[in-house]
């Protein structure tokens, strides 16, 4: 086995649970030749190393004949550690079930139970119906037909066999719906994760040239309660590509309602519940809707209990991310910086455990709302320990937005805390960070053209002319769907309202707030 198939097998045996592990060593202990069954000792000394480490496996083994053959023996224990996998999770799921029943129907066929096959058949074709699971159900007929073949059609008629077509051709069609679905939605994700949000007239053309799909006219043009998923789930990620957050909060309102309708087809997909409302929360948060988000965050936090995460560690992580993101967010927003305090703990905690774990873009995201937090209760200077923190790691360099708002804050806090003599270096810095990476936002030049006006003047700082100028700038920025989103990071806004009226920037903040 290569280098990279032998990191496979490190990968494969490193994913495994506790549970797992217990289950492949009866696995192997039960189905495994005494001769064969030194690889339980390969499996261990695998799943010791945290990265793997072929000679250090070579050292200890020195005289196994295991080394005589070691890529057979590697081979041999990838399937075997697969095989026990198999064993273990044949009821995990409804379509791991509906393979099983369609085993035994084979087995019962061959033996010619044939009473006993149809009856097989007869539950695996109502659960896969009741599951939506269709993609299973050609399969099924494709027996029960044998069934009736053997039997000589005994006891049919024209209309039975006519009734099986139109069973054959609804699913079909439905399988079809489901594909055409999801081409559409793939295509359309695909041009929104490569060209992000639209930002100019064209992007718009291109968005709606994907949208105007005649599937896409009416829910009704979905024949499943998946499909009708996807129908919500590609307007609303249109509706927040093009910045209609009204309209994008409703089509994932309806997903919620959806999905909460029809438990028993959802139930086995816990990462589509998680998604929509962690995009539930974020837009209804840019809408100022915080009881929903509120509700919306504790169904999150809840998804545990809904869902068994006990063998799912890469939705745990979600978990952790998502909510603790979510909420860190939310009370900066509503200007209770208090409460996004008392998650930090949490969160650096977390991010601790999960090291390597949790995307970049995200860590920096839990960077600076730990900054905005600190910033919130005027304590800058551990502000700026989050900010140096996200701009030294070079890893969320790569996620420019996250870093250019950091060198912004970076900027705001210095500003705040009297440093001068910093501010033209970190002025530079990010007038050519932003230069290089070639920004399109207006924003960016708005900002530096107001931070050069206050460093020319000698007492910019408390110049609140100037402030009340960038605060118009800002208001015409927001107000353009193309500039909208600069805003999600930090209040900004609120901060230049703050220093026109000379007031606490989180009494400003607060004052936003629907009553």
């Amino acid at each position: 086995m290569s280098n990279k198939a032998s990191d496979h097998l490190h990968k494969l045996i490193r994913s495994l649970t506790k549970a797992e592990k217990r289950n492949f060593k009866l696995f192997a202990s039960r189905h495994v030749s005494a001769e064969e069954n030194k690889y339980a000792l390969l499996f261990d000394l695998i799943s010791e190393q945290n990265i793997y480490d072929e000679a250090a496996i070579f050292e200890k083994l020195e005289h196994d004949p295991v080394l005589n053959n070691f890529s057979i023996a590697k081979n041999r224990l990838y399937e075997s550690v697969l095989r026990s996998l198999d064993a273990f999770h044949t009821q995990s799921s409804i379509d791991a079930r509906l393979k099983r029943d369609l085993h035994y129907a084979e087995i019962l066929f061959k033996k010619t139970l044939y009473d006993q096959c149809a009856r097989v058949l007869s539950g695996a074709r109502k659960t896969a119906l009741k599951y939506e699971r269709y993609e299973s159900l050609p399969a099924i007929r494709l027996w029960e037909k044998r069934l009736i073949e053997t039997e000589n059609y005994s006891g049919k008629t024209d209309d039975d066999i006519n009734n099986l077509m139109g069973e054959d051709e609804d699913i079909a069609r439905k399988i079809k719906n489901f594909n055409d679905f999801w081409n559409i939605k793939s295509r359309f994700f695909m041009l929104l994760h490569k060209a992000g949000k639209a930002r100019s007239t064209e992007d718009l053309k291109k968005f709606r040239a994907i949208i105007s799909h005649p599937l896409l006219q009416s829910e009704g043009q979905a024949l499943t309660q998946e499909t009708k998923y996807l129908f919500h789930h590609i307007f609303s990620a249109y509706y927040f590509g093009i910045d209609d957050h009204p309209a994008c909060y409703e089509h994932l309102k309806k997903n919620i309602a959806l999905i909460e309708q029809n438990p028993d087809i959802f139930r086995e997909e816990p990462n589509i519940y998680f998604s929509i409302l962690t995009n539930a929360i974020y837009v209804g948060t840019q809408l100022k809707h915080y009881p929903e988000a509120f509700a919306n965050l504790a169904k999150l936090n809840a998804v545990p209990e809904t869902f068994d995460l006990s063998h799912n560690e890469d939705l745990e992580i979600k978990l952790f991310s998502s909510a603790n993101s979510i909420a860190i967010t939310l009370h900066n927003s509503m200007g209770e910086f208090e409460k996004s305090i008392a998650l930090i703990p949490k969160i650096e905690e977390g991010l601790e455990k999960y090291r390597g774990k949790i995307n970049p873009t995200r860590r920096g995201y839990f960077l600076l709302n730990m900054a905005v937090s600190y910033f919130g209760i005027e304590e800058y200077n551990k502000a700026l320990r989050f900010v140096n923190t996200l701009l030294n790691d070079q890893d969320i360099a790569e996620s420019q937005d996250i870093h250019c708002f950091a060198r912004i804050m970076d900027l705001v806090i210095h500003l705040e805390l009297g440093n001068d003599d910093l501010i033209p270096y970190s002025y530079k810095s990010a007038q050519r960070y932003l230069k290089t990476r070639k920004r399109v936002y207006k924003f960016e030049t708005v900002f530096l053209e107001f931070m050069n006006r206050l460093m020319k003047d000698g007492n910019g700082s408390q110049n609140t002319e100037l402030y009340h100028d960038f605060v118009l700038a800002l208001e015409q920025l927001k107000a353009d769907p193309f500039e909208r989103t600069v805003f999600e990071y930090f209040d900004i806004l609120s901060w230049a309202k703050s220093k026109t009226a000379r007031r606490r920037f989180r009494d400003v903040v607060a004052e936003q707030q629907p009553a």
